[in-house]
């Protein structure tokens, strides 16, 4: 599997990937067997169809959830489906750093490899809040304790040839933008859009400097990102405000199945020819088949990478092995 910078031939325009010809389905996706893959938030919307669809094509799929109850009755639901899926759960909050460094302790400790890290979990646009360690709310469960779990993951990753790290990113990044003198909106007052807009950014910026330092490194490991378009799942209906409301209107009536936006991160999880850096999302922009997309300009600054990644190792006290 190359981890080269993609080639002129692999970087099309920023809309040619969005209309090229093809229809992408996990009937192209090649078999998993022998494979582990950790899902976050696999328990419902993106993140348990995702798993479905590891599990169907033979990954061991661990489910780490903040709920293991809802985690188990997924991991039901899955084995009625595919009685074949070997599926499992472990407790993750992404909220608290202290969790996060239980379950990659738990993860390492258990003999197991690693070949696939899947950081889907996530909130949208919910009310005002602080993770255990003080962060804004969104920054702190979307970017920073993926950031965390990813940096203590790694030498389990690196140890693992042809491994992926994939970030669930939104097509709501492109109206992103960082504060890096304010990541936590404390100067500006709470904009719940604002900071779920400015999360989802972070994540391709994340992907991008984890990309170049894999790369610089040699490493075996590629580091790639999706978004899923709008998908039916509870994202952005949790909160109280009226825009929240009016998300649990509009979601059911105009929005595609979270089996069809998942394809998107499964592409980027199993296809051959995925390269490292390269972004994947509906073909439409909004629905359809996954295709691979360009980010918007904010997300390929070389030099914001940089600095979230920086201060995200600042903030988490946590340095990547890379």
């Amino acid at each position: 599997m190359s981890t080269d910078v993609p080639t002129k031939r692999h970087a099309p325009g920023p809309r040619a990937g969005r209309w090229r010809a093809t229809r992408w389905t996990l009937a192209d996706a090649p078999r998993q067997d022998g494979r582990t893959a950790v899902v976050t938030g696999a328990n419902a919307g993106l993140g348990f169809e995702t798993a479905v669809g590891l599990a169907g094509l033979g990954a061991h799929v661990v489910m780490a959830c903040r709920s293991t109850g809802k985690a188990e009755a997924a991991a039901g639901r899955i084995r009625d489906r595919l009685p074949a899926a070997s599926v499992e759960v472990r407790q993750l909050d992404l909220a608290s750093l202290v969790s996060v460094a239980a379950f990659a302790e738990g993860l390492r400790s258990s003999g197991r490899g690693l070949d696939l890290l899947v950081n889907n979990a996530g909130i949208m646009a919910v009310d005002e809040g602080r993770t255990a360690d003080g962060f804004e709310l969104q920054l702190g469960t979307n970017h920073l304790g993926h950031f965390a779990l990813t940096a203590q993951l790694l030498p389990l990753l690196l140890a693992t040839h042809g491994s992926r790290v994939a970030t669930m990113s939104s097509m709501g990044h492109r109206a992103g933008r960082l504060a890096l003198d304010d990541l936590m909106g404390t100067g500006r007052g709470y904009d719940r859009w604002r900071a779920y807009f400015q999360s989802k950014l972070a994540n391709l910026l994340f992907t991008a400097e984890l990309h170049r330092r894999l790369q610089a490194a040699g490493a075996p490991t590629i580091a790639v990102s999706a978004h899923p378009g709008g998908s039916r799942t509870d994202l952005g209906t949790e909160g109280s405000s009226g825009s929240n409301r009016l998300m649990r209107l509009v979601v059911p009536a105009l929005t595609q199945p979270a089996s069809t936006g998942a394809l998107g991160m499964l592409r980027a999880l199993t296809a051959p020819d995925v390269v490292g850096g390269e972004f994947y999302g509906p073909r439409f922009i909004a629905v359809g088949h996954p295709v691979r997309e360009t980010p918007s300009r904010r997300a390929r600054s070389a030099e914001d990478a940089r600095r979230l990644w920086d201060a995200s190792e600042r903030l988490t006290g946590i340095t990547s092995p890379v």
